[in-house]
C-alpha cells in the first residue's frame, strides 16, 4: 500500500471568494474530480470553505465570540459545499465521503486539541476517500472558532504519518516580492522570505497564504512531511501532484537537518 497522501483544494479555487453570497464554481469542481480520479489511492481529500464559509464567520465574527445563530448557519453553509464536492467526484467514479469537523474535532484556543481518527483510517483501509473541510468547530475556551483547512491538513498528515501534502491554491506556489515562484522554503529560509507571503485580497478569516505556509513549514521541521504550494486553478496540475511531478514550491527540512 502506498503512503498516505493529504491534497487540499484551496476554497479560492471552487468557489467565488469576491461574491458577498456563498457561490460555488461547479466547472472547477467537475474538472478536480475528473483530475483525482484514477490517483486516489490512500488520498485524504480537504477543500476550503471559500464564500460558503468566511462570509459568515465574518458576519457573525464566530473568531471573535459564540454565536448559536452564526455557527448554525455557517456549518449547514460548508455542508452544502463538500455535499457539492462529493457529488461531483462520485459522479466520476471516486469513492468521496464526508468527513465534517464540527463533528470530529475540538479546539483548544484555535488549535486543534482532540480529533477522532479510528474512522479515517478505517475509510483508508476501505479504499474510500475522506473529504473534510474548514469549518466551524467547538473550542473549550472560545467557545466555537473557526477551523482552517490549512490547519487539517497539518494536524492530520502528522497524526497519520503522512508521506506528501499537497496544496492547490490560485497563485504559482508562494510567490517572492517580484512575483516569481519562491522553488523551496525550509524553517531555515522561512524568516528571510515571509516578509514576501501576503494574505488572501478577499475575505478571509484563516490567514490567507501566510498562513498555510507557517503551518507547512512547522510540520517540515517537527515531523519532516514535506508539502507543495501550487497553482490548483491550472487544469493538470492537481493530477501532477497526485503523480509525483515536481510543481510549486516545496516546502521541506533544511538538508543539514536531515
Amino acid at each position: 500500500m502506498t503512503g498516505i497522501t493529504v491534497l487540499k483544494i484551496g476554497g479560492s479555487i471552487i468557489t467565488d471568494r469576491s461574491s458577498h453570497i456563498p457561490r460555488a464554481l461547479p466547472e472547477e469542481i467537475n474538472r478536480i474530480a475528473r483530475e483525482i480520479f484514477g490517483v486516489y489511492d490512500n488520498l485524504i481529500l480537504v477543500h476550503g470553505a471559500g464564500s460558503f464559509g468566511h462570509i459568515f464567520a465574518r458576519q457573525f465574527r464566530l473568531t471573535e465570540r459564540f454565536d448559536a445563530r452564526g455557527l448554525i448557519q455557517t456549518h449547514c453553509s460548508v455542508k452544502i459545499l463538500n455535499t457539492m464536492m462529493i457529488k461531483a467526484l462520485a459522479s466520476e467514479g471516486v469513492p468521496g465521503v464526508p468527513v465534517h469537523p464540527f463533528c470530529n474535532c475540538l479546539l483548544e484556543d484555535g488549535r486543534i486539541n482532540e480529533m477522532f481518527f479510528s474512522h479515517i483510517r478505517v475509510m483508508l483501509d476501505q479504499k474510500l476517500v475522506p473529504v473534510l473541510h474548514g469549518d466551524v468547530v467547538m473550542d473549550t475556551v472560545k467557545g466555537i472558532d473557526i477551523l482552517s483547512g490549512d490547519q487539517i491538513i497539518s494536524y492530520i498528515a502528522d497524526k497519520l504519518g503522512a508521506d506528501k501534502i499537497g496544496v492547490g491554491s490560485n497563485t504559482e506556489g508562494v510567490l517572492d516580492d517580484e512575483g516569481i515562484t519562491i522553488p523551496s522554503i525550509t524553517p531555515g529560509t522561512f524568516d528571510k522570505i515571509r516578509v514576501y507571503i501576503t494574505g488572501s485580497s478577499h475575505t478571509d478569516v484563516t490567514g490567507g497564504m501566510l498562513g498555510k505556509v507557517q503551518e507547512l513549514v512547522e510540520l517540515a521541521d517537527t515531523a519532516n512531511i514535506e508539502s507543495r504550494i501550487f497553482n490548483g486553478a491550472i487544469p493538470g496540475n492537481i493530477r501532477k501532484f497526485l503523480e509525483g511531478i515536481s510543481i510549486g514550491t516545496h516546502i521541506r527540512m533544511d538538508t543539514q537537518s536531515q
